[in-house]
């Protein structure tokens, strides 16, 4: 038997599986986001731990005999969060989060502190990544900084509650702006950058090896005959690719959830640092991965929900099951800056094109073809720097619409694969990688393709509309961006 704890942002969700890779229970307990000023989002590191402890509780009440018999444990991590422990292990301040966009000035000074950051890293320097976050500190709250003794992403500090061990695995580590991507190891000269040293950071271990075992007195708590081993593991988007078995060159999916990720899978380290896309290592040995990614994708439609009031799935029937024609007003989904091709984290979202006949139907449509626009904005970041996808699976929450997948289907101008069980990709992922360190088998025994419950072509009548409302959505970030200068 095997576990899988995915921490997300909003929640954690727990699996326990078979060893034929059949679910057998799922636990989830929802998490708080602190927003203390404009641009801030944070966590109490304490709260994932506490969740965790009564999602895993649920589980054994669920499946007792099961859960005695567990192997290994995977874990699936929001990435980039600066988790600082002091000298014993004790948490120094709020976890700042992936989607905290206070350090864009820090980033601009680490770049001219260190010119050759990009090329080390592969990578922008981003608000959301670790290490400009750590400059913002040393700045706003340098007694905070003095110490600080480890820097631990959400993931690497749930397994360090879980097992006591400082230990991170490299596609995690990819998204902090320290890790030399291309050669798998931490940089000494991006850690210096940001007065910190490889003393200051966990091990790194590759995502499908052990790395530490669950506390006896936790194994005893649920009922486990002996300590399981916890994988390496990978931060979120790369186990949702481990559920999705895209460990192969080619391989890409689309996530819809809070943020929203087009990615694919490479055979080596394939940075395009101009479009702000990521080029991170994959949690398998010796692979990449390139992502765009959109700081918000599903949520943008939770916003129009909230502000209009009316709920999600109301929404939805309104559009009905398919549209003839894109929407008349554009949306820009920028409600928390945005990543690839911009990066610009001062950016904001907007409607263009609204009359006295815009209805909420129309405001609908527009927010979730502002999405696919902005996944269409990613796919081409990804050409321009050689990737050419065939097709895409989708995951995620914003993957149960349908009609959602058939808009981001026709943007894109590729088949969208409907799969099943999509939103536990990233604990299913975990689990999996549980399930390798604690066996030893290689990746391609176990990561296997999901079912694909449906595949939704491109329509050809509608490519030339959408190709004439891209260009039109392609010109207003400009035009936005000089309007708020």
């Amino acid at each position: 038997m095997f576990i899988g704890i995915d921490l997300g942002t909003s929640s954690i969700k727990s699996i326990l599986i078979g060893e034929d890779g059949r679910l057998i229970a799922t636990a989830s307990e929802p998490l708080k986001v602190s927003r203390p000023a404009p641009g801030f989002s944070e966590q109490d590191p304490e709260s994932w731990y506490q969740a965790t402890l009564s999602a895993l509780d649920n589980l054994a009440k669920q499946a007792p005999r099961e859960m005695a018999t567990v192997r290994g444990i995977g874990l699936s991590g929001q990435q980039h969060g600066a988790t600082l422990l002091d000298k014993s292990g004790n948490v120094l301040r709020p976890c700042i989060l992936w989607n905290d966009v206070r350090s864009a000035k820090e980033c601009k000074e680490l770049e001219e502190r260190l010119p050759a950051l990009g090329s080390i890293t592969g990578n922008p320097t981003l608000p959301g990544f670790t290490a400009p976050k750590l400059v913002w500190v040393k700045r706003h709250e340098p007694a905070i900084f003095a110490r600080v003794a480890k820097v631990l992403l959400p993931k690497a500090y749930l397994r360090y509650r879980l097992s006591g061990e400082y230990i991170e695995d490299m596609s995690d580590a990819s998204g902090t702006a320290w890790l030399e991507v291309g050669k798998r190891a931490w940089s000494k000269a991006a850690l210096e950058a940001t007065d910190l040293s490889i003393d200051h950071m966990p091990a790194l271990v590759e995502g499908t090896a052990p790395a530490g075992r669950l506390r006896a007195e936790l194994a005893q708590r649920w009922g486990m005959v002996q300590p399981p081993v916890i994988a390496g593991s990978a931060g979120d988007n790369a186990a949702g690719a481990i559920a999705l078995g895209a460990i192969h060159p080619g391989d890409a999916f689309v996530s819809l959830g809070t943020s929203g990720v087009l990615w694919a899978t490479t055979a080596g380290f394939a940075p395009n640092t101009t479009a702000a896309v990521h080029a991170f290592c994959h949690c398998v040995p010796n692979t990449w991965h390139q992502m765009g990614v959109i700081l918000s994708a599903a949520s943008c439609l939770s916003w129009l929900s909230s502000v209009v009031g009316v709920a999600e799935g109301d929404l939805l029937k309104e559009l009905g099951e398919a549209v003839e024609r894109p929407s008349s007003v554009v949306f820009l989904p920028y409600l928390s800056g945005e990543r690839t091709p911009h990066n610009d984290a001062d950016i904001r979202g907007a409607f263009a094109g609204m009359s006295h006949d815009t209805s909420r139907a129309v405001l609908a449509q527009s927010v979730m073809e502002g999405v696919a626009f902005a996944m269409r904005d990613c796919l081409e970041a990804l050409r321009d720097a050689g990737t050419r996808l065939k097709s895409v699976d989708a995951i995620g929450g914003g993957a149960r619409s349908k009609l959602w997948l058939a808009i981001i289907a026709n943007v894109l101008d590729l088949p969208v694969n409907r799969l099943a069980d999509s939103e536990v990709s990233g604990a299913m992922g975990g689990a999996l990688l549980g399930r390798m360190a604690a066996t030893g088998e290689p990746p391609s025994a176990v990561c296997k393709p999901p079912r694909r419950m449906e595949t939704l072509e491109p329509q050809s009548t509608l490519r030339d509309a959408y190709a004439g409302a891209y260009a039109h959505y392609r010109k207003l970030y400009p035009a936005i961006k000089e309007a708020t200068r």
